[in-house]
C-alpha cells in the first residue's frame, strides 16, 4: 500500500509541475519543468535526508554528544527490529521532532532541544516511537519525496508571478501568473495532505504498540500542540511541515484549511481509547 501511495505521489505532483511550467511559460516551460521533475526526483531519492535537514537547520549528533537521547533511539530501534538511523538535534526552543531518509538504512531521526527540554523521558519515548513508525511503514521516503517536490512546485509558482506568462500569441498575460501562484502551492499543499493524514494514524497506533503507553504519546501530543500554537517554529516551512510530529505551522488560516496533519483532537482520542499495555 506505501508503495502505491508513494508511486501515486510521485506521478500526481510531477504531472503538477509539468502543468504549472507549461501554462505559465510554454512548451519552453514544459521542457524546464520535467527536466526539474526529472532532477528533483532523483535527487529527492537519494539525499532528500540531507536537504531536509538542512532546510530545517538539523545538525547530526554523536553518541557522546548526547547520550540519552541516542540511548532512547536505540532501544526503540531494536524493540522496532529497526538499524540504529542517524541522530539530529535541531536549535528551535518550539518543541518537535520528525524523520527523515529514503529507506530504514537511510533514516535520521531529529528532535528540536526544546522537546528534549520539555518531555518527561517516557513522553519523548512515545514521540520517538511514533517517528520510528514511519521509519518502520517506509513513509519518510514519500514524505520526503513530497518535501522536495512541493519546494520544486512552489519556486515554479513563484517565478510566474514575476515572469508572466505568455499566450499563444505570445502576448503577456500578469492574470495567470498571479492564478499559478495562488493555486499551485495550494495544488501541492493537498497533495501533501492526502497522504500524510493517514499516515500520522498509522504511527500514533504503531508508537502505542512499542512502547505499550498510548497515554504517554496523548499526553506528548497535546503539550506539543500547546507549545507549537503559541509559538512555531521559526526554520518551519509549508512544504516540510508534514514531517514533523505536529503541525510546526500556526492553526490559522490556509495553514490550517490545509494541514498535513489530523486534527490533534482526534489523534489524542484514538490514542485514549487505546489500552495500556505496560505500566
Amino acid at each position: 500500500m506505501n508503495a502505491a501511495k508513494t508511486f501515486f505521489l510521485i506521478v500526481l505532483m510531477t504531472a503538477v509541475l509539468v502543468v504549472i511550467g507549461q501554462v505559465a511559460f510554454g512548451k519552453l516551460g514544459l521542457y524546464i519543468a520535467i527536466a526539474i521533475a526529472l532532477v528533483m526526483n532523483f535527487v529527492s531519492y537519494f539525499w532528500s535526508d540531507k536537504i531536509v535537514l538542512m532546510s530545517s537547520g538539523a545538525k547530526l549528533v554523536t553518541q557522546s554528544e548526547a547520550p540519552e537521547l541516542y540511548a532512547i533511539v536505540a532501544n526503540l530501534a531494536q524493540r522496532a527490529g529497526l538499524p540504529m538511523p542517524r541522530v539530529a538535534i535541531i536549535p528551535e526552543d518550539t518543541p518537535n521532532a520528525f524523520a527523515t531518509g529514503r529507506d530504514p538504512e537511510h533514516a535520521v531521526v531529529a528532535c528540536t532541544e526544546g522537546i528534549l527540554k520539555l518531555m518527561t523521558r517516557p513522553e519523548l519515548e512515545g514521540v520517538l516511537a511514533h517517528e520510528l513508525g514511519h521509519v518502520k511503514h517506509r513513509d519518510i521516503l514519500i514524505g520526503s519525496l513530497a518535501a522536495v517536490l512541493a519546494q520544486a512546485i512552489m519556486f515554479i509558482s513563484n517565478m510566474a508571478m514575476w515572469i508572466s506568462p505568455r499566450d499563444s500569441e505570445g502576448r503577456s498575460n500578469p492574470l495567470a501568473g498571479l492564478v499559478i501562484a495562488i493555486l499551485g502551492p495550494i495544488a501541492a499543499m493537498l497533495l501533501q495532505m492526502a497522504i500524510s493524514r493517514s499516515r500520522e494514524y498509522d504511527a500514533d497506533a504503531y508508537s502505542a504498540h512499542i512502547t505499550g503507553r498510548p497515554d504517554l504519546l496523548a499526553s506528548a501530543l497535546e503539550r506539543l500542540a500547546a507549545y507549537n500554537q503559541q509559538a512555531p517554529m521559526r526554520s518551519a516551512q509549508p512544504a516540510t511541515a508534514h514531517l514533523m510530529t505536529v503541525s510546526p505551522l500556526s492553526g490559522g488560516g490556509l495553514s490550517g484549511l490545509f494541514s498535513t496533519h489530523p486534527p490533534i483532537a482526534e489523534r489524542i482520542a484514538r490514542l485514549r481509547a487505546m489500552p495500556v499495555q505496560f505500566t
